[in-house]
């Protein structure tokens, strides 16, 4: 199995678990997918979208579980992001993760099987 990765509030996320499934954020909903990053992307898009956020969870995905509706497109700096076109269905996450937030506002990564 390989991974994906979505990063979420944590209040988000329960609602999420109370409807189950995942429509993705106010961005991704504008957007029409739901971003996702690489193991290797995630420190970048940490960096620029969510530093010094706190209340975070980065959700794993198996992304072989995604089917058609997952889509790999340039992003930022020509890097292809996967892309979920449509929602996700919470049977596909594979674990559910704290995010903590270090005191200079970047965040500590959990370590990724």
């Amino acid at each position: 199995m390989r991974s994906i990765y979505k990063i979420c509030p944590a209040p988000q996320w329960r609602e999420a678990e109370r409807q189950g499934t995942y429509r993705g954020s106010a961005d991704d909903i504008r957007d029409g997918f739901i971003h996702f990053s690489t193991a290797a992307q995630l420190d970048g898009t940490l960096k620029k979208y969510y530093s010094g956020q706190s209340g975070l969870f980065l959700i794993a995905v198996d992304r072989d579980a995604l089917g058609d509706e997952l889509r790999w497109e340039p992003s930022r700096g020509g890097d292809l992001f996967p892309h979920l076109y449509g929602e996700l269905d919470l049977g596909t996450v594979t674990a559910v993760m704290d995010l903590r937030l270090r005191a200079d506002g970047s965040h500590v990564i959990p370590e990724l099987s």
